[in-house]
């Protein structure tokens, strides 16, 4: 069984034929998917797409980009949100200097909030980190030295620095269909590194659909791509690799229920 992290099944890409690509994801052996939130107005959409699947899990948060709008003044909403049976994760959260679609100090104001929110829930933070090495390490650091938390960096494509820092923390790792481009092959050698007991896969669904498909729109069920790319990479088989990403993601989304 493989488990797609992180994905946006609530997103309009998906309306049509929702129950289809669920079914599809099972088909291909993907066993459970995170659905992630993005905006607090749209957690409602996310919840429900969790509620309307048995093996469907969500998230709750405010994306970096959404910073500047949704201000947070504390983690009390993102705690209460968290209460739901089938909130399994905060976030995603973070920091993204590459588009600066938010106020950079707006951003690293929420990051606190959803780390404080982790911590409290002891739920694990689903980090969103881009061209922003410095001021992540340094926020997860300081936080980390405060209180403990869990968490991970999705859909890395950071320096091999920042995959340290986050290692040392007692972090994990998740490899998206980025990976398999044909240009990325230094993240591939940062990923070759990372040990094989914090490694998780996503699809960052409907985006960055991996090698063959890429272009097209993406969906949990491509996840196989990205895993086959990555027991190749690291000298394992599709089975093991699916086998120990899976237990990897059941060790760090202890709230989760493994399907029946």
């Amino acid at each position: 069984m493989l488990v797609d992290s992180h994905c946006h099944l609530d997103f309009k890409e998906f309306a049509a034929e929702l129950d289809d690509v669920v079914a599809r994801a099972k088909a291909a052996g993907v066993g459970v998917c995170v659905s992630i939130g993005t905006k607090l107005p749209q957690f409602a959409g996310v919840r429900a797409v969790a509620e309307r699947f048995p093996d469907v899990w969500c998230s709750v948060g405010v994306h970096p980009h959404e910073a500047e709008h949704e201000p947070l003044d504390g983690p009390a909403v993102l705690i209460e949100h968290a209460k739901h049976p089938k909130v399994v994760g905060i976030g995603e959260s973070g920091l993204d200097y590459y588009y600066e679609r938010s106020p950079r100090e707006a951003q690293r104001s929420n990051f606190r909030h959803h780390i404080a929110a982790a911590r409290e829930t002891g739920l694990p933070l689903i980090v969103h980190t881009r061209d922003a090495d410095d001021d992540t390490i340094d926020i997860l650091e300081d936080e980390m030295a405060r209180a403990p938390f869990t968490g991970l960096l999705h859909c890395f494509t950071g320096t091999r620095r920042l995959a340290e820092a986050a290692l040392a923390l007692g972090f994990y790792i998740s490899a998206s269909g980025i990976a398999t481009f044909k240009n990325s092959a230094e993240l591939r050698a940062v990923l070759k590194d990372v040990p094989p007991d914090r490694l998780l896969v996503e699809t960052d669904a409907p985006f960055l659909a991996p090698i063959p498909h890429r272009g097209k729109r993406n969906e949990p069920s491509f996840v196989v791509h990205t895993a086959a790319m990555l027991a190749e990479l690291t000298g394992t088989t599709p089975e093991a690799l699916a086998d120990r990403t899976t237990e990897n993601f059941f060790r760090l989304f202890t709230k989760v229920a493994r399907p029946q």
